[in-house]
């Protein structure tokens, strides 16, 4: 080989090497900036709340932690504070929403379950809240298309603000109007929001194989029309279930909290934790939502790494509601509705937000509507 040929050589191995470098470095970037795109546009952004100095919550007293007294002034120390695990951030609030809407769209469709997720990737934990959808609430940014009528049901936020009726000109379409409702009438401050429709919910259980749910005695078995014992549904099963209308609102509620702990263990059992990042892929299509890839996948880390024990579903105190009837212009005629004092339940909210409530030594429950959580097993 020649001194000239050995050169071409040299030279083209150089070119060929630091061309393999900079494809490289562009497609790391290129990850890094398409991880960090949202997958939709993001919620607006709300006035922080301040702490209440007071439990307004009624009736009953305030709750205490029992067995803590303060005799006097102590000095403490400084600690070291664990770091969030799987990077992300030390606190995080997620608006769920489960539309009734019936085709692959967003068009038109009511929140049928509407969740507020508290998740604490420092301890780690993560605490459900629950809010009924029939509680009339007032609505921003509808009045002007409603002769003036400002207040409807809850779950009617997010039919008024999707491209259907468009009564709110935000791309966040009916997620934000529902975020902003919620943050008008009761202080909740959501970070992120998940919306899933009927058909796209029913094909995530279908996907991860169906879901266990396990009815534990008669009266759970009667508001949701399943034997006693244990049950594997697939997906229309189990939104049949998460739809079942027996015995009320709270009852509604306890049935969808029954699918989302069976949910919870499929989705962090061995044979479908791998499976996550394929199926965040395939369905991202389907569902709405602001977060980023790099963010899902933060979600997905932190659910491997979450003890059962520390996943829990808590529900407003059922004796906060009264079950009455509104006259709505909108249907011209008086429907029925959920009414309460939203200065109690925007103290629960605020409290909930900080971590004070449910309080962390509180007894868990499995069935019964109280303010004490529901352990997921």
């Amino acid at each position: 080989m020649s001194k000239f040929q050995k050169i071409i050589i040299t030279f083209l191995s150089f070119f060929a090497i630091t061309l393999f470098i900079g494809m490289g470095v562009y497609l790391y970037f290129t990850y890094q900036t398409v991880a960090a795109q949202p997958l939709g546009p993001s919620l607006p952004t709300f006035a922080p709340q301040a702490l209440p100095p007071t439990w307004t919550a009624s009736p009953g007293p305030a709750p205490t932690q029992q067995g803590l007294v303060t005799f006097v002034p102590t000095v403490s120390f400084p600690t070291s504070t664990p770091a969030p695990r799987c990077g992300g951030p030390a606190l995080m609030n997620v608006l769920v929403i489960g539309s009734d809407a019936r085709g692959d769209n967003y068009t038109y469709g009511l929140a049928d379950a509407i969740r507020l997720v508290r998740i604490d990737f420092v301890t780690p934990k993560i605490t459900v809240l629950e809010f009924p959808r029939d509680l009339w609430v007032e609505i921003p940014h509808i009045a002007d298309n409603l002769n003036g009528q400002d207040h409807e049901k809850l779950n009617q936020a997010f039919l008024y603000g999707n491209s259907g009726f468009k009564y709110w000109d935000d791309p966040s379409e009916g997620s934000g109007l529902l975020a902003l409702t919620l943050n008008l009438n009761f202080g909740v401050q959501s970070d992120h929001y998940i919306t899933v429709n009927m058909r796209t919910f029913e094909n995530i259980v279908n996907a991860v194989g169906g879901i266990d749910v396990n009815i534990p005695d008669k009266e759970i078995s009667k508001t949701s029309g399943l034997p006693v014992g244990q049950h594997h549904l697939n997906g229309s099963e189990a939104l049949k279930l998460v739809r079942n209308r027996e015995g009320g609102s709270f009852e509604r509620a306890d049935n969808q909290n029954l699918v989302v702990c069976a949910l919870r263990k499929k989705l962090t059992s061995p044979t479908v934790i791998t499976q996550i990042p394929e199926l965040i892929q395939s369905f991202q299509d389907n569902i709405r939502t602001d977060f980023t890839p790099e963010q899902l996948s933060q979600l997905a880390c932190l659910g491997a790494q979450m003890p059962p024990e520390n996943i829990s579903l808590v529900s407003f105190p059922a004796d906060l509601f009264t079950q009455t009837r509104e006259f709505d212009p909108v249907f011209d005629k008086r429907i029925a509705i959920l009414a309460a004092d939203h200065n109690i339940l925007r103290d629960y909210v605020t409290r909930f937000q900080s971590g004070l409530w449910p309080l962390p030594n509180a007894p868990l429950q499995t069935t019964e509507q109280e303010d004490t959580p529901i352990a997921c097993e």
